[in-house]
């Protein structure tokens, strides 16, 4: 299945934006954009879709190990060990302590960008300039507004059953059309406040190629026309087991990855990155059932960019 795709210019891209920006539609000080989506009706009903009581963790594992798709590993060392677990200074005090540390944003940690990540003409989502991320973090569009957890519909689309293949190719750059052909197979209705996961099986490749260079083997990722339709069903947060965009990133001047620009930035539509897809989709196809309750809990840092994420989804 194969689309004719525009060419991504400068020029094409900010048309999409002029066509999905929310900048103002929530309020002029508005900083949770299209979470605003999720209400507690979605909340309710999602919760309610869960009947078999099965939980899966969509991140992937601590990333701690250096390579081609970690150029900054986490950090996971131990203060105090079993080996030397007495605490100096505390008679009868015995314990294990470890500390962790991670640069998240890239190819590696499974995290979520705050609106604060990505900026087009030095300005974040609902026009905020980019020095009011300062130093010392952000003073708007932190993580922040997500402190009491992101909660909804979570949907997913599994692009390699549609194709019949075991992964998407490196090279693939995914359509309009290909997201809807899937959620029409899936008999799946997007709808307002959707919590978006799209399944490229990274997970199956690694298993075959094992840790392919990204810049020469690529990763797949959406078209920027893809927006249009995220916009019009009102997706609230787009999520993937590699990054939404593909790499190597598009070559125009101003929008090198603009699926963060358009979304973050425009439709203040935040990113999950770097799941792991291949247990959910396996699932969702035993269940013949593509939607689930979704549930995320970033950590609540003060003046963040993101934040690693496990999210849960249940059935």
């Amino acid at each position: 299945m194969t689309d004719e795709l525009a060419e991504v210019t400068d020029d094409y891209c900010q048309g999409l934006w002029q066509s999905v920006c929310n900048w103002g539609r929530w309020g002029v000080t508005d900083e949770l954009g299209a979470l605003n989506l999720i209400t507690p009706a979605i909340r309710a009903s999602a919760a309610g879709s869960v009947t078999e009581g099965i939980s899966i963790g969509c991140g992937n594992p601590w990333p701690v190990a250096p390579g081609p798709h970690n150029m900054w590993p986490a950090e996971h060392y131990m203060i105090r060990a079993g080996d030397d677990c007495d605490y100096p200074g505390i008679d009868g005090l015995s314990v294990s302590m470890d500390y962790i540390g991670v640069q998240q944003h890239g190819i590696a940690c499974s995290h979520i960008d705050a609106l604060c990540h990505v900026f087009v003409d030095h300005k974040m989502y609902n026009g905020f300039p980019a020095s009011d991320v300062k130093s010392t973090g952000a003073l708007k569009n932190d993580v922040r507004p997500m402190n009491e957890g992101i909660v909804g519909r979570g949907v997913l689309l599994d692009l390699p059953a549609l194709l019949d293949l075991p992964y998407l190719p490196g090279d693939m750059r995914i359509s309009k059309n290909l997201l809807e052909a899937a959620a029409a197979r899936q008999n799946l209705e997007l709808s307002s406040g959707d919590i978006l996961l799209v399944h490229k099986g990274r997970q199956a490749r690694v298993a075959q190629e094992g840790l392919f260079d990204p810049e020469s083997a690529g990763m797949p990722g959406l078209h920027p026309e893809c927006a249009e339709l995220l916009h019009e069903r009102g997706i609230s947060l787009l999520g993937s087991d590699y990054m939404n965009d593909p790499q190597p990133n598009w070559t125009c001047s101003k929008w090198p990855i603009p699926i963060h620009y358009l979304g973050i930035c425009g439709m203040g539509m935040t990113l999950l990155h770097n799941l792991d897809t291949q247990k959910l989709a396996d699932q969702c196809s035993a269940l013949q059932r593509w939607h689930f309750l979704l549930t995320i809990a970033p950590l609540k840092i003060a003046g963040a960019t993101g934040s690693p994420v496990n999210p849960i989804a249940m059935f």
